[in-house]
């Protein structure tokens, strides 16, 4: 068993290698995007009809509760350090919703850095790798999530219009970084590698003893 795990962490350690000796340049702007957005990860409660209208309620609530705070948002430090000072009202209002829909369920908003896979929203695609996110868990959390992007405010109006993504990302993201998001079908291999190398770090670092990283639920 110790051989076999030696093996799988060999194997782990040679993507990474053979990643930074193919995509050195490509993955270190993937992984400086990561570092300028902040996103929205909502977990259902289960994948019943039922939980999953019930999170995307939730999710409209609390949009609509952060209206003006997310809104006002220039920088991504003040953006975090707003989103904890908002998280009590956040919480508040997100199990008052989930009360006058008649459910139970506890609900707990952290702000967390996570793991995400390679994920389309909208017009754009954001690279896997590590992102700090307000994340909303109604229950259990083992149902499909929802996620967006609250900074730059990009979901705001999530659940009425369809807002302009690049215009926002454009006030945060170098040209070269924002080009690699507006236009993933160019560079949808590097994408592809760059999340099998984020993959075997996060492998590695949740393999660790001790290491309790939250990882992604899947839709």
């Amino acid at each position: 068993m110790k051989r076999y795990h030696r093996l799988e962490k060999a194997i782990a350690l040679a993507l990474i290698l053979c990643g930074i000796l193919m995509m050195a340049g490509f993955a270190e702007k993937c992984e400086d995007i990561s570092t300028r957005v902040v996103r929205l990860h909502v977990l259902a409660n289960s994948d019943s009809v039922e939980d999953q209208a019930l999170k995307l309620k939730v999710r409209d609530r609390i949009l609509t509760e952060a209206q003006g705070l997310l809104g006002e948002m220039d920088n991504k430090p003040e953006a975090l350090r707003q989103l904890n000072a908002a998280i009590p009202a956040l919480q508040t209002a997100a199990e008052d919703e989930i009360t006058r829909q008649g459910y139970s369920y506890p609900v707990s908003l952290t702000i967390t850095n996570m793991y995400f896979n390679t994920r389309e929203y909208k017009t754009i695609t954001l690279p896997a790798g590590m992102y700090d996110a307000l994340r909303v868990t109604i229950g259990s959390g083992k149902g499909k999530n929802w996620w967006c992007v609250v900074f730059p405010p990009m979901c705001l109006s999530a659940a009425t219009e369809e807002p302009d993504t690049s215009a926002q990302l454009d006030a945060v993201l170098p040209a070269d970084e924002l080009n690699i998001v507006e236009n993933a079908d160019h560079y949808e291999v590097r994408f592809k590698l760059v999340e099998w190398f984020e993959e075997a770090r996060e492998w590695l670092r949740s393999s660790e003893p001790g290491a309790c990283t939250p990882s992604e639920s899947h839709p």
